[in-house]
């Protein structure tokens, strides 16, 4: 199977190509080999409550999503499945592959196929409500609401649909720079707003009713002689608290905003290509060399740096109560201690990368494998 990695616009894939360049490409054979395991004295255990399997995701990045009890997943084959507590409640083949998925809101699970279309299913049963061609690869899975389905084009447009019939509701689009990172995050929909991350390290927040601008926040600034070394994304999707939103770029800051007024509260050099979580205590960042990071989330002063997972290739981290969850690409799952970045625990989930982001459950998270395998887990 071909293993999901972080991949650049095929202008900057070329340019490494003729270059001879495999650094960037973690799975190159000549690629450095990942950090053995450490051994450690276990602080908590993580129980395994069921596994499922959906198909594996290719070259592309399946994200599970959680509405209550229940988690919905998709494959690139094309199923799309909804568990809870680990019974299928139902699983139907859209008979077409898919690209992205799979964004919720309790009513609507939305997936999107590698030919453009949006495809919406009933939550109750798997029922195809509808379908929308917009013309567009789509690798970052949908947000939903109850008026909106809001889906983000790999050339980083922002397509609104109606979440009743999928007709075209608005189109939100920015000038890119002429190199990016290929992207698979998506974007919060926040009440009336919408916020999305960008090449360039702007932050937009744009109008959900009519996909006008607001204002855009600047995480990060491009700084090179080179256009590859002033590649400065907003990587991940913005993490948004009561009162603040914050993001982190690729070879950029990690920055937190007050969201009443724009102004930024903290802002720090940073450089991260799958994102950041954070509580009322601690912001959370996976860096691009694998190291976790707890910074102060009032200040942004680092706490504690866990870099033992060197070339692991590590998640999006996510705090789960006491502790920070990563996964790796060798499917191990990682459990940190929340406030001192020890290893507490760690569980194979299977043989496959882990490369979406963990997602919070009720109780635990849910990690899902390139190769389809889902795994819900509780923290004891």
């Amino acid at each position: 199977m071909k293993t999901p990695s972080l991949r650049l616009v095929p202008l900057l894939v070329a340019a490494l190509l003729a270059a001879g360049c495999s650094s960037l490409n973690p799975f190159a054979s000549s690629a450095p080999k990942p950090a053995p395991l450490v051994d450690f004295k276990p602080g908590a255990q993580l129980v395994a409550k069921w596994q499922a399997n959906i198909g594996e995701a290719e070259h592309y990045r399946f994200q599970p999503a959680v509405w209550s009890d229940s988690v919905y997943a998709a494959g690139n084959e094309g199923e799309v499945a909804r568990f809870e507590d680990g019974r299928t409640v139902w699983r139907i083949d859209t008979g077409s592959e898919l690209s992205s998925g799979v964004g919720t809101d309790g009513r609507l699970a939305v997936v999107v196929a590698t030919d453009g279309t949006v495809i919406a299913l009933d939550t109750d049963n798997g029922s195809e409500r509808w379908r929308a061609p917009i013309g567009a690869e789509v690798l970052a899975p949908p947000a939903v609401s109850l008026e909106l389905v809001i889906v983000r084009a790999s050339d980083n447009r922002l397509i609104a649909l109606s979440a009743r019939d999928g007709s075209r509701r608005w189109v939100y689009q920015r000038n890119n720079p002429p190199l990016a990172l290929r992207s698979f995050a998506g974007v919060v929909l926040e009440g009336p707003v919408v916020l999305a991350g960008f090449p360039g390290g702007k932050l937009a927040v744009i109008n959900a009713a009519n996909g006008g601008a607001i204002t855009e926040l600047n995480v990060a600034v491009p700084r090179g002689a080179t256009e590859l070394e002033r590649v400065a994304d907003v990587a991940g999707m913005p993490v948004v608290g009561r009162r603040e939103v914050c993001a982190v770029a690729y070879q950029g800051r990690a920055a937190c905003f007050d969201t009443s007024n724009g102004n930024a509260i903290w802002s720090r050099e940073f450089s991260s290509s799958v994102g950041m979580d954070r509580d009322a205590r601690f912001a959370l960042i996976t860096d691009d060399r694998d190291a976790v990071h707890a910074l102060d989330a009032g200040s942004g002063a680092s706490v504690w740096k866990q870099d033992a997972l060197a070339r692991r290739h590590v998640s999006r981290p996510l705090i789960v109560g006491d502790y920070v969850i990563v996964g790796d690409l060798e499917g191990y799952v990682h459990a940190l201690s929340r406030e001192t970045g020890a290893f507490a625990a760690r569980e194979r989930a299977g043989s496959d990368p882990i490369v979406a982001d963990p997602v919070p459950l009720r109780r635990g998270f849910v990690v899902q494998g390139a190769g389809g395998d889902i795994t819900a887990y509780e923290v004891r």
